[in-house]
């Protein structure tokens, strides 16, 4: 899904003095443009609309505002406010280095809010596909409580980590992904081109091949000849089936109860949600955004059905009716009973943010090992698919044929 931002003017313009200036504007039309230079006390010169450009997660060739940008911005934003370079300039001289259209519209975007006085944040809200709820509502905390640079660094921190795991999990899936495609190719080529050509021979001659033979050969003949059909089924199964993971509540529970039916994938799946969960709570609560609100906003970012419903139960049928954090969490029994002392145990002591972030990092730590165990059953069981099913077709060829030799 993608988010326009307003149409971009340039604009040419005089002041008082006869000095020419020139910059971008974003309005609805031309005169809301014609006001703003009348309240800076700027006669137009020239006008002119620029072209309306996408903001979203994900553009064609990466034209979208990415994890990258997001961690360059941060970073960038928190090394500026520890010098101690306010925000416009700092936001100013970011546009000096991004050429990418969708950034650089929306630091137009932020310089524009701040010009007339609006919070910080009021950007980054508006594009809640692009800028998760945490790290909006981490911002205008820090807005409010003047810490803008340390939730920067942090935010940057965070961003990098979430990056790194997409990556690992990208990576762990690359060689699989292209060994399913490799045995694709070879049963579509063996399909499409051998198993016609062996199977006329037998029919030619007049000579009946095993049983087994003749059900690899119909098998393999239908799907020859329907190649052009099921082929694109295929992908449109497979189209519709991600939109309605993404897109649908039913689809993202089926989703869920497939990945948590599978003994490793469960295991890295559930200990994923519980690093966001605990990273999440842990930078709001330090950030001083109430626990109602805190323990809403790290249930849409999980992931996981049973501990979204959880928390949820949590934040407004525990803390809302009074209960502590701990008790609320040690009713819920979809979290490890480690996750719920751990909870109990630091919200006595004080320190329930620190312990949290600690939890992260171990959570963190155990998803890299899951992963690479994944991988490392994943390699050999793909090889093991993919030579059973080519060594199937391969003795259906060759068992008649030898039979076939013996006869002469």
């Amino acid at each position: 899904m993608w988010y326009y931002i307003d149409m971009l003017f340039h604009y040419v313009a005089a002041d008082v003095a006869g000095k020419m200036t020139e910059g971008d504007f974003e309005a609805d039309a031309l005169a809301d443009v014609l006001r703003f230079l009348a309240g800076k006390q700027l006669s137009p010169i020239s006008v002119k609309p620029m072209e309306r450009t996408k903001l979203g997660i994900k553009g064609f060739f990466g034209g979208g505002i990415n994890t990258s940008d997001k961690v360059f911005l941060t970073k960038y934003l928190a090394l500026m406010l520890r010098v101690g370079t306010d925000l416009l300039s700092a936001v100013n001289i970011l546009l000096d280095d991004f050429d990418k259209p969708s950034v650089r519209n929306f630091l137009l975007e932020v310089r524009e809010n701040l010009s007339k006085g609006q919070p910080f944040y009021i950007a980054f809200a508006r594009y809640p596909r692009v800028f998760s709820p945490t790290m909006v509502n981490l911002i205008k905390a820090a807005e409010s409580s003047g810490s803008l640079q340390k939730t920067f660094e942090d935010l940057s921190s965070s961003l990098e980590r979430d990056a790194d795991i997409q990556s690992k999990v990208k990576s762990a899936m690359i060689y699989p992904i292209i060994l399913l495609c490799m045995a694709t190719a070879i049963l579509t080529f063996l399909v499409t081109f051998a198993l016609p050509k062996v199977a006329d021979v037998f029919t030619q001659s007049g000579i009946k091949p095993p049983w087994f033979s003749q059900v690899v050969f119909t098998v393999g003949l239908f799907l020859g000849a329907n190649i052009y059909v099921i082929l694109p089924s295929l992908l449109v199964l497979v189209a519709a089936t991600v939109w309605a993971v993404i897109k649908t509540n039913t689809g993202k529970r089926t989703f869920d109860r497939i990945l948590t039916s599978l003994p490793v994938i469960r295991t890295t799946y559930h200990e994923l949600a519980i690093q966001r969960m605990a990273s999440t709570i842990s930078s709001l609560m330090r950030a001083g955004l109430p626990i109602v609100q805190t323990i809403t906003i790290a249930a849409e970012t999980v992931g996981v059905g049973e501990y979204r419903e959880a928390l949820l139960r949590i934040a407004n049928d525990g803390l809302s009716k009074g209960l502590t954090i701990g008790e609320a969490f040690r009713r819920e029994k979809a979290f490890p009973k480690m996750v719920t002392n751990l909870v109990a145990i630091s919200e006595k002591a004080g320190h329930l943010d620190e312990v949290l972030a600690t939890l992260s990092d171990f959570y963190e730590s155990n998803v890299d090992a899951n992963i690479k165990a994944l991988v490392s059953l994943l390699e050999p069981a793909m090889l093991l698919i993919m030579g059973v099913m080519v060594g199937v077709i391969a003795l259906a060829i060759i068992v008649p044929i030898y039979q076939l030799t013996t006869q002469f």
